[in-house]
């Protein structure tokens, strides 16, 4: 139980350690801290991923209570860690690619003054995390999904002297927030239907309470004023209100706009939060909630809908795109649609095995990007780039392996090909086996989502490393690699990129399935997804490999055999260049819809409430009419005395006076 127990904790040591210590020990020192408790723990999560997901049957889910904690009314929970084999997925997830982050940034932000802080944010970050994908309750969770959306917040705006980076941590911040709104609301409702927040509770009682078997604290309410309302609705409303959680934190479409922003923090930032944990959090949010999710029909397809929407306009967006990072980062948000895409049909094995091959090739992009970066003297316009590949070859051949694995390259109906050839292709096979109404739909816009992802692409593959150099000679005169502490975090993600799909597709949506889940997603008996992508039509298992061909000769004929097409298409197009370049004008749509009326009402209730009510009649009004009066007595402080002598004659009079009056009485 210890073993639980200190890969969960040791972040959150490190994290306190460095935090309040770190400018006594020293930057070095605060380095070593941190990034020695992180591979501990990375350690462990795969000696545990080993034992738990891929060693004997267990009996599962193993708990391990930390301490009593809420003990209020019908509420009981205790802060107890969940171990299965979802949890040990995203254990190696976090913990791998959080350790690989931590050494990178030893190098990456070796001339930063601050660099105690920035780690003991990383650290206070994998802990949230880790304490996300731990709960056995939904209040558990929530505790660390707050605690993952602070540390976003202050690692997004680790460089707060700069403007541009205060905007996007508060825009994170705030565009997460209306999600987690819907999120504690989908939380009262759990509680109101099963009158539990405990998983176990939930689970055990779930498919009873959707076939209207037996009482159930959720029949007071909906019976309430006599009327029989439907439990599969009230299933529906619970699961939307707990989607509206994903979709904040997996940024999808409509509260998609902070995650582009939020390549203003440091690059290291953007691997660890916004490629591999943080933004997965709402996958594992709806796998881990499946055994109510797949109760709902309807709300399974609003989360087709909704995620495969997202992968359309994220990859569109990241045609035009000129930011290195901007472009890897709407690739993240595409990537993360064809996750919920697959929850939405049943296929939960394949979302989560997008999840797990996803976290090392983007981790491995986004580092890259980060070299690259680090090569040009901090440019990270891609129009000022080019000619890199002889410059920086170590890191070129790693941007190569984590480009072949996004976009899909493998030989269809073989088992040889990069991650994401197995796990994207599984998830476009699921869209189109799904019997569920918005399977067609999906299906369509994934395969040519997956078509501009070999595009978008090879076009920064191009734009960066081939061609002319555009940079300044002086620029392109410092050109270097990265050192090794850079570079060793590259190559372990390579070899995930390379071999985490081929290693592992059996286990995560193949033949041993069941043995490796062992009930930790959970599908109803006349869900036969995984059998059915089987019998796909040939053309069907060949559209992505099409899709992916197709993009990038686009992509290699308009950068390298004939780089001025694209200028032309941008004049010749511009209306359509200019609206995807400004993704969808979502930003400018949100600032006049909410921003703009929201500072109107608060400027119009400051001169109605605030002005007129409460500093004419409420408590600053009192406050104001004390002063005023105040005011006015301090003028007869005149400093004349024969003013004082006057005022002393005055009360003389009055008071002989109210003395003459006071006798006739």
């Amino acid at each position: 139980m210890f073993l639980y127990k200190a890969i969960v904790f040791l972040p959150l040591i490190g994290a306190l350690i460095v935090g309040l210590l770190g400018n006594q020990i020293g930057s070095k020192a605060s380095e070593y801290i941190t990034t020695g408790l992180m591979i501990i723990a990375a350690i462990l999560s795969w000696i545990v991923f080993f034992t738990v997901a891929l060693g004997e049957p267990h009996d599962l889910p193993i708990k391990v209570e930390v301490l009593r904690w809420i003990q209020s009314g019908g509420i009981d929970v205790s802060w107890a860690l969940r171990i299965d084999t979802l949890t040990s997925v995203m254990l190696i997830v976090v913990n791998s690619v959080s350790t690989l982050v931590h050494v990178y940034s030893i190098g990456y932000m070796h001339h930063d003054p601050h660099r105690p802080r920035f780690f003991a944010y990383l650290s206070l970050f994998t802990f949230a995390m880790l304490m996300l994908v731990t709960s056995d309750n939904l209040a558990q969770m929530f505790f660390g999904w707050e605690g993952v959306g602070l540390a976003s917040y202050l690692l997004i705006g680790f460089w707060f002297k700069k403007p541009s980076a205060n905007a996007a941590a508060m825009k994170a911040f705030i565009v997460n927030r209306v999600g987690d709104f819907g999120f504690v609301l989908g939380i009262a409702g759990v509680f109101v239907l099963f009158g539990s927040i405990n998983f176990d509770v939930i689970f055990g009682n779930a498919q009873s309470f959707a076939a209207g078997q037996g009482g159930q604290p959720g029949d007071i309410v909906l019976n309430l004023f006599g009327m029989q309302l439907d439990r599969a609705h009230a299933l529906t409303g619970v699961c939307l209100l707990l989607f509206m959680g994903a979709m904040g934190k997996s940024a999808q479409f409509l509260l998609h706009t902070w995650l582009p922003d939020a390549m203003e923090g440091p690059t290291p930032v953007s691997a660890l939060i916004h490629a591999a944990t943080m933004v997965t959090a709402g996958v594992f949010l709806v796998a881990r909630m499946s055994p109510i999710f797949e109760l709902s029909h309807d709300a399974l397809i609003f989360v087709t809908i909704i995620g495969a929407i997202t992968a359309f306009f994220a990859a569109t967006v990241g045609l035009v795109q000129n930011d290195i990072k901007r472009v890897i980062a709407y690739s993240t948000c595409s990537q993360l649609g064809y996750m919920f895409v697959s929850l939405g049909v049943g296929a939960y094995g394949a979302a989560i095995f997008h999840l797990f091959t996803h976290a090392f090739f983007k981790a491995l992009l986004f580092l890259c990007a980060g070299s690259v970066i680090h090569a040009v003297d901090g440019e990270q316009d891609m129009r000022h780039m080019g000619g890199l590949r002889t410059h920086i070859p170590k890191t070129f051949l790693m941007m190569i392996i984590g480009t072949l694995a996004i976009t899909g390259v493998g030989i269809p109906f073989t088992p040889i090909g990069f991650a994401g050839f197995f796990s994207k292709d599984a998830i476009i096979a699921a869209s189109y086996a799904s019997h569920s109404p918005a399977s067609g739909f999906a299906f369509t816009l994934l395969v040519i989502a997956a078509l501009f992802t070999s595009f978008y692409s090879w076009r920064l593959i191009f734009m960066t490393f081939y061609g002319a150099p555009r940079a300044s000679h002086e620029v392109m005169h410092h050109v270097h690699e990265s050192p090794n502490v850079m570079l060793i975090p590259l190559y372990l993600l390579a070899i995930g990129a390379v071999f985490a799909g081929f290693v592992f597709h059996g286990a995560f949506v193949g033949e041993a399935y069941s043995e490796f889940w062992k009930n930790a997603l959970f599908t109803l008996p006349d869900n036969k997804i995984l059998e059915e992508m089987e019998h796909n039509p040939a053309w069907v298992e060949l559209s992505p490999f099409i899709a992916m061909v197709f993009g990038f000769v686009i992509a290699w004929y308009m950068y390298i055999k004939s780089p001025e097409t694209p200028k032309v298409l941008a004049r010749q197009h511009r209306v359509l260049y200019e609206f995807l370049l400004n993704k969808w004008y979502f930003d400018e749509l949100y600032d006049f819809l909410f921003v703009r009326t929201a500072k109107a009402l608060g400027r119009f209730l400051w001169k109605q409430g605030d002005g007129t009510v409460i500093d004419g009649y409420g408590p600053n009004g009192v406050a104001a009419r004390v002063v005023d009066v105040t005011n006015r007595v301090v003028r007869l402080q005149t400093g004349y005395l024969y003013h004082y002598a006057f005022a002393m004659l005055l009360g003389v009079a009055a008071l002989v006076t109210w003395m003459m009056l006071g006798s006739s009485f």
